[in-house]
Parts: structure tokens; C-alpha cells; sequence
């Protein structure tokens, strides 16, 4: 099968299959018209890299496994040694994703009582970049640094 064939079966971009035969990580013979002919050894082996890419592995991960298994050797202890910086490095984007969470829940919240403004000389939103603005003595409007009358109340 061509690319579009084994990417419409796997359910994956056409590009990121050509990308793994440039990088060597698929292997295709070539048909008479320069296409490269997937079979179900290609397929499996797509199958297989996928998962460890849901696993977290890398491609020079990936590219490591599928040597030794190449070689003719179990890739088990090269498996287990890999996902350990892999599950380090997991722990810390999740917690920087809790992180970022948090952020946005209490800029949510501070943003409530805040009014819309018009991008002016000081800020394009000042929700996001956290300007500085007054509320003018008895009128509905703020002021911003500038002096500026972009935000209505």
C-alpha cells in the first residue's frame, strides 16, 4: 500500500509517515513509479511506534528499541532503562501544567470585575498583560497609564 493507503488505515497524517521513512525509522521498497510500497511489516512496525510514542518515548528512543531488536536481541532492558527520564520528565510538565491551571483559574476570577478596553498606546488587553488602570471619579470609565479613555465600564 502507499502512504495515503497505510496513513488512512492507521489514522495518521501522510506526513508523519514520510517523515519516519526520512529519518529511517520505516522502511519501504520503492515500486516501479518511485512509491514506496508498505506492507504489513511497515504497518506493524507504524503500530509499534506509535505506542511507545503514546508511552512518551522519543524517536532516537524509538530509533534505540528498534535496534536491538534488530540485532536479534531482547529490547526489554533497553525499554525499561528509557522510560525512566521519560516518566521524570512526564512528572514535571504535569506539574507545570497544574501550575499553569491554577493561573488561569485565578485570572478568571480577577478578570471578572474588570471592564473591556480598547487596545491603546499602553496595552493591546490589558486582562493579559496586567495594566495598570484607574477608575475615573464618578464616570463609568477607567484610565489607563497613559491617560488614555480606552476602557469602558
Amino acid at each position: 500500500m502507499r502512504v495515503q493507503d497505510l496513513a488512512r488505515s492507521e489514522g495518521i497524517n501522510a506526513g508523519t509517515i514520510r517523515h519516519y521513512v526520512r529519518i529511517g525509522l520505516l522502511q519501504a521498497p520503492k515500486d516501479d513509479n518511485g512509491y514506496h510500497n508498505f506492507g504489513r511489516t511497515e504497518q506493524q512496525r507504524l503500530r509499534f511506534i506509535r505506542q511507545a510514542r503514546d508511552l512518551g518515548f522519543t524517536l532516537d528512543d524509538i530509533q534505540t528499541i528498534l535496534q536491538e531488536a534488530e540485532k536479534g536481541k531482547s529490547p526489554c532492558p533497553v525499554v525499561r532503562h528509557l522510560i525512566e527520564p521519560r516518566l521524570v520528565e512526564a512528572r514535571k510538565r504535569l506539574l507545570e501544567m497544574q501550575a499553569m491551571v491554577e493561573r488561569m483559574e485565578s485570572a478568571m476570577q480577577s478578570w471578572q470585575s474588570l471592564p473591556d478596553c480598547q487596545p491603546c498606546g499602553d496595552h493591546l488587553c490589558h486582562l493579559i498583560e496586567g495594566s495598570d488602570h484607574e477608575t475615573l471619579a464618578g464616570q463609568d470609565q477607567t484610565a489607563c497609564r497613559s491617560g488614555d479613555n480606552c476602557c469602558v465600564q
